[in-house]
């Protein structure tokens, strides 16, 4: 344990001074090396995430030995024999993850101090000098091992104030990611509302004598975390740093790129870098339109059964037809079929759709997919309420042709997904979600060519968390969103409009826009695209929305 080292950390504290560290991930302890070079004060070796093992945690506690630098085990759990392996090795102190009580600050600290005060046994490695030191050792110990808890769960939330209370403990560290994961916001760094909670907790714990620390994500955030109070100061972490230096100068050369889950540089799913403008071979040649449902064409399919359309031929949108459908209580739409793809997502109501005779019981916010030219009819089971439907089809003017055949019908299972190489069913519930398309946004693939070979168009669902939003983007096809539920606001070339109650957007090829909820609530839309993959091209925001002004068919 460097005594003098941490004297020095608390030190700074004490004079309201901040800590500048580095968060450890990589095996190589070259990296410690350099931060005790640097003159950094702590360093934070990661034994819960990742895959460092105990020699090289080991290695990297030897590279910070005879320094200034505090050197810190972060543990995979709250754990007395994990604990007590850490310091043993030689660390200056532990952070603990999932903190959320002040019981399990004491018994953190048991682990910590040697009796009688806490329960942590005396051993002879690195830090008794391999017994030569007991001592000296067990009699420091305890007044300065550094402890430090990590906030990152809003059940901490009631209990911070009695947390400070308690000796012991000079700083604590919040993880925002994890954080906003428990408040519902899984997969950003702060979801809604998440940065006033760690500012307001922070508030708290620096009126108890005590300090706040976090890790930054860029230079300029390392200063605004300082002006906002924060002490215990992440540069960054090491694979984090090194990933920030390469995009940059990828910028450089202007060949950078996020890359895929997959890892795989060829992975589809790899998003390169925002443009700074749209390519030149995608200049739009087309208005957006936004338009109203009660504004939309309607016509009467068939008895009880209408059809408003939102996008389409009538308002300039090419290969793709999208609107809402009623069908009045136990209506009936004949057995048909179309030259192209229909997709149904059931909006209000449940519905009975037959396809060749394979009856399919769907319920709100459902999908069926129907190949063309597959003969299918559409039922409203119930005699007392309407049924509302988004349908969406792979062309500007679509037709249909009734089919007289008769199909034995077969009660499909209420799990079932429907028949590979025909329709296909997404059920709301069991969908599979993908997220990381934007910050607080969740989608579902309904159709595209990947999970239906041949379609000529893609589309699914997506909800917003109260301000989720998607990055500045185009495409090289026309788009309909159609806002099912909630409000959005809709941000194409610096003209902003507001949507909700089913009124759809109709952004034409090569014009750069996108989606946020700037309300309180979620927000749900239905998304189609003339295209048979969601493929986007990434624009800087600004070019999207700066100065922006309300829109000429604004509905505000």
């Amino acid at each position: 344990m460097k005594t003098q080292a941490l004297a020095k950390f608390r030190d700074k504290l004490a004079r309201n001074e901040s800590v500048h560290g580095l968060w450890v991930t990589l095996e190589s302890a070259t990296v410690t090396e350099m931060a005790v070079a640097l003159g950094l004060d702590w360093v934070v070796i990661d034994a819960e995430h990742g895959h460092l093992d105990w020699k090289e945690i080991n290695e990297h506690i030897r590279a910070g030995l005879r320094s200034d630098t505090v050197v810190l085990v972060r543990l995979a759990e709250r754990s007395t024999s994990l604990t007590k392996r850490a310091l043993d090795i030689g660390a200056d102190g532990v952070v603990i993850p999932w903190v959320e009580t002040a019981e399990q600050i004491e018994e953190i600290l048991r682990d910590c101090l040697y009796p009688p005060e806490g329960r942590r046994g005396i051993g002879g490695e690195r830090a008794t000098v391999w017994g030569q030191c007991f001592a000296e050792h067990t009699t420091e110990a305890n007044d300065h091992v550094l402890v430090v808890p990590l906030i990152e769960s809003v059940s901490a939330i009631p209990h911070i104030s009695e947390m400070c209370k308690i000796d012991g403990i000079d700083a604590f560290f919040f993880g925002p990611a994890d954080f906003s994961s428990t408040a519902g916001f899984r997969g950003q760094w702060e979801g809604p509302g998440v940065a006033n909670q760690i500012l307001e907790l922070k508030e708290t714990i620096i009126a108890s004598g005590k300090h706040c620390g976090l890790i930054t994500t860029s230079n300029e955030n390392l200063v605004n975390r300082h002006e906002q109070g924060f002490r215990m100061l992440g540069l960054g972490a090491d694979t984090g740093l090194l990933l920030r230096s390469l995009h940059q100068s990828l910028q450089t050369m202007n060949s950078d790129r996020m890359p895929a889950t997959s890892l795989d540089p060829a992975d589809g799913k790899a998003v390169r870098r925002p443009l700074p403008q749209p390519p030149d071979h995608m200049q739009p040649d087309r208005e957006e339109v936004i338009t109203k449902l009660e504004d939309g064409p309607t016509v009467e399919i068939q008895s009880g059964v209408s059809f408003t359309a939102l996008a389409g031929e009538f308002n300039t949108c090419r290969n793709l037809t999208t609107g809402i459908a009623t069908l009045q209580p136990g209506a009936v739409l004949d057995c048909h079929n179309h030259p192209c793809s229909e997709a149904i997502t059931v909006l209000e109501g449940e519905v009975e759709f037959t396809v060749e005779g394979r009856v399919y019981h769907l319920k709100p916010l459902d999908n069926i997919v129907i190949p063309r030219w597959l003969p299918h009819a559409t039922r409203n089971p119930n005699p007392e309420k309407i049924a509302r439907l988004h349908n969406a089809f792979g062309m500007s003017s679509p037709t249909r042709e009734l089919v007289t055949q008769d199909f034995t019908p077969v009660q499909m299972p209420d799990d079932s997904n429907g028949v590979p190489g025909y329709e296909r069913v997404t059920r709301f519930k069991t969908a599979k979600r993908t997220f990381g398309v934007g910050p607080g946004a969740e989608f579902i693939d309904f159709f595209n060519d990947e999970l239906i070979p041949g379609i000529e168009m893609s589309g699914g669902f997506g909800r917003f968390q109260p301000g989720g939003r998607l990055p500045a983007h185009l495409h090289d096809f026309d788009e309909s969103i159609c806002i099912i539920d909630g409000a959005a606001s809709c941000l194409v070339e610096r003209r902003r409009y507001s949507l909700e109650d089913c009124t759809t957007a109709m952004i034409p090829r090569g014009r750069v826009h996108y989606f946020v909820n700037e309300s309180e609530t979620t927000m749900d839309m239905i998304w189609v695209y003339a295209g048979p993959m969601p493929e986007r091209i990434v624009i800087e925001e600004t070019y999207a929305a700066s100065s922006c002004k309300p829109g000429s068919q604004n509905h505000e």
